[in-house]
């Protein structure tokens, strides 16, 4: 009986520490072809800023990062197969995807604008762009913006799965221009010798419903446990000033402060 008794107590013992390994580590999802949000290095290493973000978020809720990469657009797929436990992908919390996901509390805001041709003449609406070819990324808020604001109206929207590939189109002249985050387009397009001869035309574009209310990490339905802790060490990384000192290190004066 006493034995029996301390094999079950042994086994209790055994699933909480298990339990509690699970929670001391933080999978996120993420696309890794988005500079300055995340990318890699020449030798194969993750970096970008939401890269030091997961960082500074794993360490301020005492656990251990660890990455899953896929499509920016089969990030909510796996993330409800739970091959990870959050996206960490310059993720923008909109109405559409509250509707599959949850989402943690905002981290940051980015805004969304148009690069063309410097003097192009070209504007970010319908109809300075009909008859043009804007791309986009799959599955991208500036997606479902062009597509819904814009493509009904006669301009071409095209989608692409790398927004590198968007950028070569753009230089070799299939494209007219492609909706970006101002803080990619900047540093993954009009920094490098490519993006000579760009830049952003008119001013940024506004839709709260489709653009959402800023960046997040996206979260399956219901999971309150994860949601908690990574708000909290999202809360603490706010607050002692990180965030700022990681936005100023990729975007510059870009302000990133959400609405």
């Amino acid at each position: 009986m006493h034995k029996l008794k301390s094999l079950l107590l042994l086994s209790c013992a055994l699933a909480s520490f298990s339990t509690m390994a699970a929670n001391d580590t933080i999978k996120f999802g993420l696309e890794a072809q988005y500079p300055p949000f995340e990318s890699k290095s020449p030798s194969g290493e993750l970096q970008g800023f939401d890269i030091d973000l997961g960082k500074a978020v794993c360490a301020a809720a005492n656990a251990k990062c660890e990455w899953s990469e896929t499509s920016f657009d089969g990030l909510i797929p796996a993330l409800k197969a739970r091959k990870f436990d959050a996206i960490n992908s310059a993720m923008n919390a909109t109405d559409k995807r509250r509707e599959a996901i949850d989402f943690s509390d905002v981290i940051y805001r980015i805004p969304t604008k148009l690069i063309a041709k410097t003097g192009s003449g070209l504007l970010p609406d319908a109809a300075s762009l009909k008859g043009k070819h804007i791309g986009v990324l799959q599955g991208s808020i500036q997606e479902t913006y062009a597509q819904a604001h814009w493509a009904p109206k006669g301009v071409d929207v095209v989608s692409y799965q790398d927004q590198n590939q968007v950028y070569l189109d753009l230089t070799s002249g299939r494209l007219d221009g492609t909706l970006v985050m101002a803080a990619a387009g900047q540093s993954g397009f009009l920094d490098r010798p490519d993006g000579k001869g760009f830049s952003f035309v008119g001013d940024s574009v506004d839709d709260d419903k489709i653009l959402g209310s800023g960046i997040a990490f996206g979260l399956r339905k219901g999971d309150t446990a994860n949601k908690e802790r990574l708000d909290k060490a999202i809360a603490k990384i706010k607050q002692d000033g990180t965030v700022k000192q990681l936005a100023k290190k990729y975007f510059g004066d870009i302000d990133v402060t959400p609405k």
